[in-house]
């Protein structure tokens, strides 16, 4: 049994996140889930990489309002807020990448950026879906070892010890969207099956 305070922050979020379009309240929950990280980012490369990079390392704190701001949004216009989200998700890797160094392996989260782009949109909206998720493969081709210095280098075990660190949790929020967004093919089948 939860405690009656955590009880009603996780109703008002459930309620936060929720919208009638199945696709906007699933990106939502991304939104909610990389807000909630967002926090403890910086904790994290201070765990694995030292605290030298302080503090730099805060500016990474810098798109917790974004993530937060999507649901929002969404509830504005559905597209907008899952626009958002793609464009929020890939331009915060961007900076984190150029904040922390290539060698820290920030940069492999725009595969799950691509990702996340490819879910986000229904096949009518392809014109929208096949720019948003080139985006992240377009910064790749282009940015990757072009990156103005960061703030702060880090020794090479500490960029060791990112690179595992970013590469693992890259893995992580890709299996997760994965998981949620095929909750939206699950539920199809089951109506489609059911009429």
């Amino acid at each position: 049994m939860l405690p009656p305070a955590l009880l009603r922050a996780t109703d008002w979020f459930r309620a936060y996140a929720d919208n009638p379009d199945p696709l906007a309240a699933t990106g939502n929950l991304v939104a909610l889930v990389l807000a909630g990280n967002g926090p403890f980012y910086p904790l994290y490369v201070a765990f694995v990489g030292g605290t030298g990079g302080m503090p730099w390392l805060l500016l990474t704190l810098l798109s917790f309002p974004c993530f937060l701001a999507v649901p929002a949004l969404a509830r504005l216009q559905s597209r907008l807020g899952r626009v958002t989200l793609s464009l929020i998700a890939t331009g915060n890797t961007i900076f984190c990448t150029w904040l922390l160094g290539v060698p820290s392996g920030v940069e492999l989260f725009l595969l799950p950026c691509a990702m996340l782009a490819s879910v986000l949109f229904r096949p009518s909206e392809r014109l929208l879906m096949l720019p948003l998720s080139g985006v992240p493969v377009a910064a790749y081709l282009f940015l990757h070892d072009r990156y103005a210095p960061p703030p702060h280098s880090y020794q090479p075990a500490e960029y060791a010890g990112l690179f595992s660190m970013n590469a693992f949790s890259a893995a992580m929020i890709s299996i997760f969207i994965g998981m949620v967004f095929s909750r939206l093919y699950v539920d199809s089948a089951a109506r489609s099956f059911n009429e």
